[in-house]
Protein backbone atom coordinates (compact mmCIF):
# COMPACT_ATOMS: atom_id res chain seq x y z
CA UNK A 1 0.00 0.00 0.00
CA UNK A 2 1.19 3.39 -0.92
CA UNK A 3 -0.07 6.05 0.89
CA UNK A 4 -3.33 5.73 3.01
CA UNK A 5 -6.26 3.13 1.31
CA UNK A 6 -9.93 4.46 1.77
CA UNK A 7 -12.78 2.51 0.82
CA UNK A 8 -16.65 2.54 1.11
CA UNK A 9 -18.65 -0.05 2.44
CA UNK A 10 -21.50 1.29 2.54
CA UNK A 11 -24.06 4.20 1.56
CA UNK A 12 -27.48 5.71 2.83
CA UNK A 13 -28.23 8.78 0.73
CA UNK A 14 -25.06 10.64 1.24
CA UNK A 15 -24.26 8.94 4.30
CA UNK A 16 -21.22 6.93 3.67
CA UNK A 17 -19.70 4.08 5.76
CA UNK A 18 -16.34 3.56 5.02
CA UNK A 19 -12.82 1.78 5.65
CA UNK A 20 -9.72 3.74 6.36
CA UNK A 21 -6.14 1.97 6.80
CA UNK A 22 -3.44 3.46 7.64
CA UNK A 23 0.45 2.38 8.74
CA UNK A 24 -1.48 1.79 12.46
CA UNK A 25 -4.09 0.28 11.59
CA UNK A 26 -7.62 0.40 10.71
CA UNK A 27 -10.45 3.42 11.43
CA UNK A 28 -14.18 2.64 10.40
CA UNK A 29 -15.66 6.31 9.54
CA UNK A 30 -17.54 7.93 10.24
CA UNK A 31 -14.80 8.08 13.01
CA UNK A 32 -14.41 10.93 15.65
CA UNK A 33 -10.74 12.00 16.67
CA UNK A 34 -10.30 12.90 20.13
CA UNK A 35 -8.17 15.86 20.10
CA UNK A 36 -4.46 15.44 21.76
CA UNK A 37 -3.01 18.77 20.91
CA UNK A 38 -0.10 18.55 22.63
CA UNK A 39 0.99 14.68 22.19
CA UNK A 40 -1.85 14.07 25.08
CA UNK A 41 -6.10 13.77 25.71
CA UNK A 42 -5.94 15.94 28.56
CA UNK A 43 -7.18 13.91 31.97
CA UNK A 44 -6.32 10.85 30.08
CA UNK A 45 -4.39 7.82 29.50
CA UNK A 46 -3.79 6.29 26.14
CA UNK A 47 -5.30 2.64 27.91
CA UNK A 48 -8.42 4.83 28.92
CA UNK A 49 -8.63 6.54 25.86
CA UNK A 50 -8.50 2.98 23.58
CA UNK A 51 -11.41 2.04 26.11
CA UNK A 52 -13.59 4.53 24.73
CA UNK A 53 -13.89 2.98 21.35
CA UNK A 54 -11.49 6.29 19.83
CA UNK A 55 -8.99 4.62 17.18
CA UNK A 56 -7.24 7.52 15.71
CA UNK A 57 -6.27 10.97 17.66
CA UNK A 58 -5.53 14.44 16.46
CA UNK A 59 -2.37 16.27 17.85
CA UNK A 60 -1.17 19.32 16.58
CA UNK A 61 1.90 20.80 14.39
CA UNK A 62 2.27 24.32 15.83
CA UNK A 63 2.31 22.74 19.39
CA UNK A 64 4.76 20.06 19.42
CA UNK A 65 6.66 22.12 17.22
CA UNK A 66 7.12 24.42 20.28
CA UNK A 67 7.78 22.14 22.82
CA UNK A 68 9.05 19.74 23.24
CA UNK A 69 10.09 19.86 19.36
CA UNK A 70 9.64 17.90 16.29
CA UNK A 71 13.46 16.57 16.32
CA UNK A 72 13.13 15.64 20.19
CA UNK A 73 10.04 13.84 19.30
CA UNK A 74 11.54 11.84 16.27
CA UNK A 75 14.70 10.83 18.73
CA UNK A 76 12.57 9.56 21.15
CA UNK A 77 10.91 7.07 18.34
CA UNK A 78 8.19 9.20 16.50
CA UNK A 79 5.08 10.38 18.46
CA UNK A 80 3.25 7.24 18.66
CA UNK A 81 5.85 5.95 21.14
CA UNK A 82 6.49 9.75 22.74
CA UNK A 83 2.79 9.34 23.80
CA UNK A 84 2.04 5.51 24.17
CA UNK A 85 -0.46 5.31 21.17
CA UNK A 86 -0.58 2.37 19.06
CA UNK A 87 -3.42 3.30 16.45
CA UNK A 88 -3.11 5.91 13.66
CA UNK A 89 -2.49 9.62 14.21
CA UNK A 90 -3.32 12.81 12.28
CA UNK A 91 -1.72 16.01 12.74
CA UNK A 92 -3.11 19.39 11.70
CA UNK A 93 -0.38 21.55 10.04
CA UNK A 94 -0.78 24.53 12.53
CA UNK A 95 -2.24 27.33 10.61
CA UNK A 96 -5.37 27.15 12.77
CA UNK A 97 -3.32 27.92 15.88
CA UNK A 98 -1.02 30.54 14.22
CA UNK A 99 -4.03 32.50 13.56
CA UNK A 100 -5.96 31.95 17.03
CA UNK A 101 -2.37 32.02 19.36
CA UNK A 102 -0.10 34.23 17.89
CA UNK A 103 -0.96 38.07 18.61
CA UNK A 104 2.40 38.90 16.26
CA UNK A 105 2.14 37.15 12.65
CA UNK A 106 3.40 37.60 9.37
CA UNK A 107 1.47 36.13 6.67
CA UNK A 108 3.52 35.98 3.09
CA UNK A 109 3.72 33.76 -0.02
CA UNK A 110 6.43 31.98 1.67
CA UNK A 111 4.99 31.11 4.53
CA UNK A 112 3.88 32.44 8.17
CA UNK A 113 6.23 34.13 10.50
CA UNK A 114 5.16 34.26 14.24
CA UNK A 115 6.05 34.79 18.08
CA UNK A 116 5.56 31.60 19.73
CA UNK A 117 2.95 31.98 22.64
CA UNK A 118 4.58 30.46 25.21
CA UNK A 119 7.96 32.28 25.40
CA UNK A 120 7.92 35.17 22.36
CA UNK A 121 10.06 33.20 20.47
CA UNK A 122 10.29 33.77 16.79
CA UNK A 123 9.52 30.85 14.34
CA UNK A 124 8.70 30.67 10.65
CA UNK A 125 6.55 27.74 9.55
CA UNK A 126 6.03 27.18 5.74
CA UNK A 127 4.15 24.64 3.84
CA UNK A 128 7.18 22.35 3.37
CA UNK A 129 8.40 22.78 6.84
CA UNK A 130 5.22 22.14 8.13
CA UNK A 131 5.16 18.66 6.04
CA UNK A 132 8.97 17.73 7.80
CA UNK A 133 8.03 18.56 11.22
CA UNK A 134 4.59 15.94 10.72
CA UNK A 135 7.12 13.63 9.11
CA UNK A 136 9.19 14.02 11.81
CA UNK A 137 6.54 13.31 14.11
CA UNK A 138 5.38 9.84 12.09
CA UNK A 139 2.44 11.46 11.93
CA UNK A 140 -0.18 8.69 9.82
CA UNK A 141 -1.74 11.23 7.90
CA UNK A 142 -0.75 15.03 7.66
CA UNK A 143 -2.28 18.23 6.81
CA UNK A 144 -1.51 20.99 4.14
CA UNK A 145 -0.40 24.09 5.57
CA UNK A 146 -3.29 26.67 5.48
CA UNK A 147 -4.58 30.48 6.00
CA UNK A 148 -7.56 30.20 8.82
CA UNK A 149 -9.49 33.67 8.63
CA UNK A 150 -11.84 34.60 11.32
CA UNK A 151 -15.08 34.91 10.80
CA UNK A 152 -16.63 37.63 9.54
CA UNK A 153 -14.30 38.66 6.46
CA UNK A 154 -14.91 40.63 3.59
CA UNK A 155 -15.12 37.97 0.45
CA UNK A 156 -11.91 39.45 -0.84
CA UNK A 157 -9.70 38.97 1.75
CA UNK A 158 -11.52 35.36 1.97
CA UNK A 159 -10.47 34.72 -1.15
CA UNK A 160 -7.12 35.81 -1.35
CA UNK A 161 -6.00 33.62 2.17
CA UNK A 162 -7.84 30.82 -0.15
CA UNK A 163 -6.12 30.74 -2.77
CA UNK A 164 -2.70 31.16 -0.93
CA UNK A 165 -3.87 27.96 0.79
CA UNK A 166 -3.94 26.48 -2.53
CA UNK A 167 -0.71 27.21 -3.65
CA UNK A 168 0.77 26.43 -0.36
CA UNK A 169 -1.25 22.71 -0.56
CA UNK A 170 0.44 22.34 -4.41
CA UNK A 171 4.27 22.86 -2.22
CA UNK A 172 3.10 20.80 0.52
CA UNK A 173 2.46 18.15 -1.76
CA UNK A 174 5.37 18.25 -3.90
CA UNK A 175 7.82 18.30 -0.42
CA UNK A 176 5.89 15.08 0.92
CA UNK A 177 7.28 11.62 0.28
CA UNK A 178 4.08 9.13 0.39
CA UNK A 179 5.06 5.89 1.84
CA UNK A 180 3.01 3.24 3.11
CA UNK A 181 0.53 3.55 5.02
CA UNK A 182 0.90 7.43 5.42
CA UNK A 183 -1.45 10.01 3.87
CA UNK A 184 -1.47 14.01 3.28
CA UNK A 185 -4.85 15.80 3.28
CA UNK A 186 -5.66 19.21 1.13
CA UNK A 187 -7.51 21.66 3.02
CA UNK A 188 -10.62 23.20 1.50
CA UNK A 189 -11.32 26.87 2.53
CA UNK A 190 -13.50 29.69 1.36
CA UNK A 191 -15.41 30.56 4.19
CA UNK A 192 -19.13 30.78 4.05
CA UNK A 193 -18.68 31.66 0.07
CA UNK A 194 -20.21 28.40 -1.83
CA UNK A 195 -18.42 29.59 -4.88
CA UNK A 196 -14.76 30.38 -3.03
CA UNK A 197 -15.49 26.59 -1.72
CA UNK A 198 -16.19 25.29 -5.37
CA UNK A 199 -12.87 26.95 -6.47
CA UNK A 200 -11.18 25.38 -4.06
CA UNK A 201 -12.06 22.40 -3.55
CA UNK A 202 -11.61 22.11 -7.75
CA UNK A 203 -7.98 22.95 -7.55
CA UNK A 204 -7.11 20.45 -4.28
CA UNK A 205 -8.86 17.83 -6.26
CA UNK A 206 -6.54 18.59 -9.42
CA UNK A 207 -3.53 18.65 -7.61
CA UNK A 208 -4.40 15.24 -6.34
CA UNK A 209 -4.30 14.48 -1.83
CA UNK A 210 -5.18 10.90 -0.08
CA UNK A 211 -7.94 12.80 1.50
CA UNK A 212 -9.53 16.05 1.89
CA UNK A 213 -10.26 18.06 4.95
CA UNK A 214 -13.12 21.38 5.02
CA UNK A 215 -11.59 24.04 7.27
CA UNK A 216 -12.35 27.26 8.35
CA UNK A 217 -15.36 26.25 10.25
CA UNK A 218 -16.91 26.55 13.88
CA UNK A 219 -15.04 30.28 13.89
CA UNK A 220 -18.37 31.97 14.36
CA UNK A 221 -20.60 31.39 11.54
CA UNK A 222 -24.06 30.41 12.28
CA UNK A 223 -24.80 26.33 11.90
CA UNK A 224 -27.50 26.71 8.88
CA UNK A 225 -24.37 28.54 7.02
CA UNK A 226 -21.76 25.84 7.46
CA UNK A 227 -24.05 22.78 7.14
CA UNK A 228 -25.48 25.14 3.42
CA UNK A 229 -21.54 24.98 2.58
CA UNK A 230 -20.87 21.54 3.21
CA UNK A 231 -24.01 20.58 1.62
CA UNK A 232 -22.64 22.11 -1.49
CA UNK A 233 -19.32 21.15 -1.34
CA UNK A 234 -18.48 17.69 -0.27
CA UNK A 235 -20.27 16.25 -3.53
CA UNK A 236 -17.23 18.62 -5.53
CA UNK A 237 -14.82 16.04 -3.07
CA UNK A 238 -14.00 12.50 -4.55
CA UNK A 239 -16.15 9.57 -4.05
CA UNK A 240 -13.05 7.67 -3.10
CA UNK A 241 -11.39 9.58 -0.43
CA UNK A 242 -11.88 10.46 3.11
CA UNK A 243 -13.36 13.72 3.82
CA UNK A 244 -13.06 15.46 6.83
CA UNK A 245 -14.46 18.10 8.65
CA UNK A 246 -12.27 20.05 10.92
CA UNK A 247 -13.11 21.30 14.70
CA UNK A 248 -16.79 20.38 14.78
CA UNK A 249 -18.74 19.72 17.00
CA UNK A 250 -21.55 19.39 18.92
CA UNK A 251 -23.09 15.47 19.02
CA UNK A 252 -26.07 17.19 16.33
CA UNK A 253 -23.32 18.94 14.27
CA UNK A 254 -21.69 15.12 13.56
CA UNK A 255 -24.81 13.49 12.63
CA UNK A 256 -26.21 16.64 10.46
CA UNK A 257 -22.60 16.38 9.03
CA UNK A 258 -22.50 12.91 8.00
CA UNK A 259 -25.66 13.29 6.22
CA UNK A 260 -24.00 15.58 3.99
CA UNK A 261 -21.20 13.27 3.34
CA UNK A 262 -18.50 14.00 5.82
CA UNK A 263 -16.09 10.76 7.24
CA UNK A 264 -13.83 12.42 9.87
CA UNK A 265 -14.36 14.96 12.75
CA UNK A 266 -12.01 15.92 15.56
CA UNK A 267 -13.27 18.52 18.72
CA UNK A 268 -12.18 20.17 22.00
CA UNK A 269 -15.86 19.75 22.94
CA UNK A 270 -15.89 16.48 24.99
CA UNK A 271 -13.11 17.10 26.49
CA UNK A 272 -13.20 20.89 26.98
CA UNK A 273 -17.01 20.70 28.17
CA UNK A 274 -15.78 17.35 30.42
CA UNK A 275 -13.07 20.47 32.56
CA UNK A 276 -16.32 22.64 32.87
CA UNK A 277 -18.80 20.30 34.42
CA UNK A 278 -20.65 19.17 31.33
CA UNK A 279 -21.53 15.81 30.44
CA UNK A 280 -23.32 14.71 26.65
CA UNK A 281 -25.76 11.88 27.12
CA UNK A 282 -28.37 10.65 24.66
CA UNK A 283 -30.83 13.20 26.87
CA UNK A 284 -28.61 15.95 26.10
CA UNK A 285 -26.21 17.86 28.20
CA UNK A 286 -25.90 18.12 31.79
CA UNK A 287 -24.13 20.51 34.06
CA UNK A 288 -22.78 18.54 37.19
CA UNK A 289 -22.35 22.19 38.62
CA UNK A 290 -26.32 22.30 39.12
CA UNK A 291 -28.02 21.70 42.76
CA UNK A 292 -29.64 19.42 40.85
CA UNK A 293 -27.37 16.57 41.09
CA UNK A 294 -26.86 16.61 44.73
CA UNK A 295 -28.72 14.00 45.62
CA UNK A 296 -29.32 11.97 42.54
CA UNK A 297 -27.79 8.28 42.72
CA UNK A 298 -28.04 7.75 38.90
CA UNK A 299 -25.33 7.50 36.31
CA UNK A 300 -24.82 10.52 34.07
CA UNK A 301 -26.52 8.32 31.08
CA UNK A 302 -28.62 5.16 32.15
CA UNK A 303 -27.77 4.35 28.61
CA UNK A 304 -23.91 3.81 28.54
CA UNK A 305 -21.54 1.64 29.63
CA UNK A 306 -18.31 3.31 30.05
CA UNK A 307 -16.87 2.76 33.42
CA UNK A 308 -17.81 6.55 34.53
CA UNK A 309 -21.59 5.20 34.29
CA UNK A 310 -21.08 2.29 35.47
CA UNK A 311 -19.60 3.17 38.82
CA UNK A 312 -20.66 6.57 39.90
CA UNK A 313 -23.67 8.45 40.18
CA UNK A 314 -24.76 11.90 38.91
CA UNK A 315 -24.57 13.13 43.13
CA UNK A 316 -21.09 12.02 43.35
CA UNK A 317 -19.60 13.43 40.27
CA UNK A 318 -21.79 16.53 41.05
CA UNK A 319 -19.53 16.46 44.27
CA UNK A 320 -16.33 16.61 42.62
CA UNK A 321 -17.20 19.64 40.54
CA UNK A 322 -18.22 21.36 43.27
CA UNK A 323 -15.17 20.47 44.97
CA UNK A 324 -13.15 21.38 42.16
CA UNK A 325 -11.19 18.07 42.27
CA UNK A 326 -9.41 17.02 39.55
CA UNK A 327 -11.28 13.33 39.12
CA UNK A 328 -14.43 15.27 37.90
CA UNK A 329 -12.77 16.14 35.21
CA UNK A 330 -11.35 13.19 34.36
CA UNK A 331 -14.47 11.26 34.68
CA UNK A 332 -16.83 13.55 32.85
CA UNK A 333 -13.73 13.76 30.16
CA UNK A 334 -13.79 9.69 30.14
CA UNK A 335 -17.34 9.46 29.71
CA UNK A 336 -18.17 12.15 27.22
CA UNK A 337 -15.21 10.27 24.87
CA UNK A 338 -16.82 8.09 25.17
CA UNK A 339 -20.63 8.83 24.10
CA UNK A 340 -19.21 10.26 21.09
CA UNK A 341 -17.64 6.74 20.17
CA UNK A 342 -20.57 5.40 20.95
CA UNK A 343 -22.89 7.94 18.39
CA UNK A 344 -20.15 7.28 15.85
CA UNK A 345 -20.54 3.53 16.36
CA UNK A 346 -24.66 4.14 15.84
CA UNK A 347 -23.84 6.47 13.24
CA UNK A 348 -21.87 3.35 11.40
CA UNK A 349 -24.66 0.25 12.08
CA UNK A 350 -27.46 2.96 10.86
CA UNK A 351 -25.82 3.66 7.37
CA UNK A 352 -24.84 0.12 7.02
CA UNK A 353 -28.66 -1.02 8.11
CA UNK A 354 -29.73 1.63 5.48
CA UNK A 355 -31.53 3.26 8.33
CA UNK A 356 -29.37 6.54 8.85
CA UNK A 357 -32.44 8.42 7.66
CA UNK A 358 -34.61 7.39 10.14
CA UNK A 359 -31.53 7.22 12.90
CA UNK A 360 -31.23 11.03 12.34
CA UNK A 361 -34.92 12.00 12.81
CA UNK A 362 -35.45 9.93 16.00
CA UNK A 363 -31.94 11.37 17.04
CA UNK A 364 -33.17 14.89 16.27
CA UNK A 365 -36.64 14.39 17.78
CA UNK A 366 -34.97 12.87 20.71
CA UNK A 367 -32.68 15.88 21.55
CA UNK A 368 -35.77 18.00 20.89
CA UNK A 369 -37.50 16.08 23.31
CA UNK A 370 -34.91 16.29 26.29
CA UNK A 371 -34.83 19.87 25.83
CA UNK A 372 -38.46 20.47 26.43
CA UNK A 373 -38.32 18.61 29.41
CA UNK A 374 -35.75 20.75 30.77
CA UNK A 375 -36.84 23.60 30.28
CA UNK A 376 -40.22 22.28 31.72
CA UNK A 377 -38.13 21.27 35.14
CA UNK A 378 -36.40 24.52 34.94
CA UNK A 379 -39.92 26.29 35.26
CA UNK A 380 -41.16 24.26 37.75
CA UNK A 381 -42.43 21.47 36.34
CA UNK A 382 -41.98 17.85 35.83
Amino acid sequence: MKGIGFALVAKDGCARRGRLETAHGTVETPAFMPVGTAATVKGMTSEALADTGARIVLANTYHLMLRPGAERVRALGGLHRFMNWPGPILTDSGGFQVMSLSALRDVTESGVAFRSHIDGARFELTPERAVEIQVMLGADIAMTLDECVPHPRPKDDVARAMRLTGRWAERSKAAFVATPGHGLFGIVQGGSFEDLRAESANHLVRTGFDGYALGGFAVGEEKAVMLSVLEATAPLLPADAPRYLMGVGKPEDLVEAVARGIDMFDCVLPTRSGRTGQAFTREGALNLRNAVHVDDPRPLDESCACPVCRGYGRAYVNHLVRAGEILGSVLLTWHNLHYYQDLMEEVRGAIADGRFQAFASEFAAGRADAGAARAARARGGR
